[in-house]
């Protein structure tokens, strides 16, 4: 694993992602874990795959108005954060694990990451109510500490229609507490990344043709 200090959505670290799988992304490929794998992880596999031979970024991106306020409000819920937990987060950068790698929202020490959700009322309310982090996001939170070796991972819901001492949620899962679910997501993840090589192959022996 290497870590590259640079910062995200930049030109250099959308170049350092080209043809890896990433940790927001895990969670296609690990549904249906044990079975076949479902056209959400199909459709990443060529979009690797394309992005291999291409050496470009073959993602289809879009934004929304939700997307747009979370970025904007991140910055305030990660200054919320350092402030309740009295720490300081540092650049979340990349960890390049060769055919995948994890771009968390930021470091905490030399221990902990930090992935921040900026959500809309209803999901900050149910994230609220069960008290940890909202389940859609487990595979990619055990992709942080899986990529990057720490040993904690802090997940922080924010809202800022809420009243003040409820618009941050501050859930920290610890490795020790998901060593089985690392090993799963490890033996998925190599049946997929050998799906990506096999979809390489096919294209290439149809450009080859």
């Amino acid at each position: 694993m290497i870590f590259h200090d640079v910062q995200q959505n930049t030109e250099t670290w959308e170049s350092l992602r080209i043809g890896k799988a990433t940790g927001s992304n895990f969670g296609k490929f690990m549904a249906n874990d044990g079975k076949a794998f479902g056209e959400p992880a199909k459709r990443y596999a060529l979009q690797l795959a394309l992005e291999r031979i291409t050496g470009k970024k073959a993602e289809f991106s879009f934004t929304n108005d939700d997307m747009e306020r979370g970025h904007q409000q991140e910055p305030i819920a990660r200054m919320l954060y350092e402030e309740e937990c009295f720490v300081d987060v540092t650049n979340g950068g990349f960890f390049d694990c060769g055919e995948y790698g994890d771009s968390p929202d930021g470091l905490v020490g030399k221990d902990g990451i930090v992935e921040i959700k900026s959500v809309i009322a209803p999901t900050h309310y149910a994230n609220l109510q069960r008290g940890t982090f909202d389940p859609s996001y487990r595979w990619q939170m055990v992709g942080h500490l899986d990529c990057s070796g720490r040993d904690w991972v802090d997940f922080v819901s924010y809202c800022s229609e809420f009243p003040e001492s409820k618009r941050l949620l501050i859930y920290r899962l610890w490795r020790r507490e998901c060593q089985m679910e690392i090993q799963r997501l490890r033996a998925r993840r190599a049946e997929f990344l050998a799906l990506v090589s096999s979809i390489q192959e096919s294209i290439e022996l149809l450009e080859a043709a």
